[in-house]
């Protein structure tokens, strides 16, 4: 079994025995492999985002949160490949990391033919063109809203002169060349956009900031078509 079916197998193990546990030593008999292969492919699932989690004691082991987990869905091969496609044009947003484990969830629970047809059909995919390299943003920016948390952060203006902010994360705003993150800023007081490529230093505190609603037309934008996402 190579390594790719292996990983496919041990997450529909735990996925059919959770929320009991399965030792690192059942699985590497299991599967006929070591211990330590064992342990580098969970530890691989879990930087790729399947929600296992060790349980201590004498009947621990490895468990999977089934609550966060999918079943195997009907995601299409074509439909896979179109997503992986489509990341790519995601470099440099504060969604780019989370999409790429959201992308190996879904197919960790397609279909294993399905996921293998996928896995051949993106090899055959070819992108022309230099790749642009855009710069990343730090997980604290890219996880500010849905984290709730007060930023200080380090912020340096058009003109390069640079200021020290504790803000309120309460959105984002793309456009075709750059990012930004909405935020209440303490020391102006007031809504304020700040471009992410121009924040020099991030720090989350544990200070859990007070609701407030972010509306299209709070964002005083004076040019182009302001746009809102929706998932549905």
């Amino acid at each position: 079994m190579n390594r790719t079916d292996r990983l496919y197998a041990l997450v529909e193990e735990m996925r059919a025995v959770a929320p009991r546990p399965r030792s690192a030593r059942w699985l590497a008999d299991r599967f006929e492999v070591s211990v330590r292969t064992v342990e580098r492919d969970i530890s691989a699932l879990q930087q790729s985002g399947v929600p296992i989690y060790a349980e201590t004691g004498r009947r621990g082991g490895y468990c999977l949160d089934k609550a966060r987990t999918l079943p195997p869905v009907n995601l299409t091969p074509t439909e896979a490949v179109a997503m992986a496609v489509a990341l790519r044009q995601l470099e440099g947003t504060p969604f780019r990391e989370s999409a790429g484990t959201a992308l190996r969830k879904l197919v960790a629970a397609m279909q294993h033919d399905d996921a293998l047809a996928a896995d051949d059909m993106a090899s055959r995919t070819y992108l022309l063109g230099e790749e642009t390299v855009t710069p990343s943003i730090p997980r604290a920016l890219a996880d500010a809203v849905a984290a709730r948390r007060v930023l200080r952060i380090g912020y340096g203006d058009r003109a390069s002169a640079s200021t020290v902010r504790e803000i309120e994360p309460l959105g984002y705003v793309g456009t075709p060349s750059h990012w930004y993150l909405v935020g209440w800023c303490r020391l102006r007081d007031a809504l304020r956009v700040f471009r992410t490529d121009r924040i020099t230093a991030v720090s989350v505190t544990a200070e859990i900031p007070r609701h407030r609603v972010l509306r299209r037309e709070d964002l005083d934008i004076p040019y182009g078509k302001v746009r809102q996402l929706s998932v549905r």
